[in-house]
């Protein structure tokens, strides 16, 4: 069993209040868990206004391409479906 594990921190354009925030970040969580069948909550920077971090995670039963491709997809989603800009993306398997 390969355990995929990635944290992604983000700025958040046009977030001018922690409600602004909470809303796309809820946005982010809720369509991820359902197009990919991944585990993802918030994890850091609670009470900054623009800026963001998820973590999610993703099981495999032995192929770890499986995950990074769902991982790839994840980062594709957010970019282009999401007024966020990705600042840092840590990844590391188990």
């Amino acid at each position: 069993m390969i355990i995929g594990v990635m944290e992604i921190d983000f700025r958040i354009n046009d977030s001018f209040s922690l409600k602004d925030k909470r809303r796309v970040i809820k946005s982010i969580i809720e369509k991820s868990k359902r197009l990919f069948n991944i585990s993802i909550a918030e994890t850091d920077n609670n009470e900054m206004i623009n800026f963001g971090t998820v973590g999610l995670s993703a099981v495999s039963k032995d192929d770890g391409r499986f995950i990074e491709s769902t991982f790839d997809k994840v980062l594709d989603f957010i970019e282009n479906n999401f007024d966020v800009e990705i600042v840092n993306v840590r990844r590391d398997f188990l």
